[in-house]
């Protein structure tokens, strides 16, 4: 049997490494390896583990989608407590993610002050945020860790995930905004920033939803 150190990996950008028969011993040990500040993601799945590493053209459009989740929860002043790429695991159920972004919405109170998350007592995220997910290691897993909303970007086009009866099944509406068209929404603004920029795009996008405000 051949043994590789963490340090002999080289995942390059846009790419990832999957590891079959890995024990979830051997996953917390390399979680506290890696440290919080990496740029890798990594998921975990029944003795799958799975290290990517996201292109820029990722990052760009995962920071982008975040800060307009921030906006219409502070202009909809909807309280919410961001977790960012935390991860979220339990051993007992053999699973674990790290999402792009991620917020806690309808059990905010209750995650205020948290420095760490223990699922078999706090609950999951209410909603999870990834861009180009292809991978049915992260997809098991935040079905598994019943994360009740997951947007996946991909492509220019977002598909929102709904969990009903511990199941995702696909949905045109947000559970968190339901009154707002956010599979056309988001994308369109995501696009405009690759032309406009990041800054123009996000007071553009607070315009916009102030005047669907008002609208109502």
């Amino acid at each position: 049997m051949v043994t590789l150190q963490l340090r002999q990996l080289s995942v390059p950008p846009g790419h990832r490494v999957i590891v079959h028969d890995v024990k979830w011993q051997e996953f917390e040990a390399i979680l506290e390896e890696l440290g919080e500040h990496r740029t890798s993601r990594l998921a975990y799945s029944h003795g799958t583990l799975e290290m990517r590493m996201p292109l820029p053209k990722h990052e760009k459009a995962k920071v982008i989608i975040g800060d307009l989740v921030k906006i219409l929860l502070e202009e909809l002043e909807i309280n919410c407590e961001t977790f960012g790429s935390t991860t979220f695991k339990r051993e007992d159920m053999a699973f674990g993610v790290e999402p792009d972004d991620s917020f806690y919405i309808q059990n905010h109170a209750q995650m205020i002050g948290k420095e760490r998350i223990d699922l078999t007592i706090d609950p999951p995220p209410d909603l999870a945020i990834e861009v180009d997910v292809t991978s049915k290691t992260q997809l098991d897993a935040y079905e598994a860790l019943q994360v009740p909303e997951l947007w996946r970007y991909e492509d220019g086009k977002l598909q929102i995930n709904i969990l009903q009866d511990g199941k995702y099944i696909e949905s045109k509406i947000s559970s968190t905004f339901p009154n707002l068209f956010i599979i056309e929404v988001i994308p369109r603004f995501v696009e405009q920033s690759q032309t406009l920029g990041r800054s123009p795009t996000l007071r553009a996008f607070r315009q916009w939803i102030r005047k669907q405000i008002n609208l109502t």
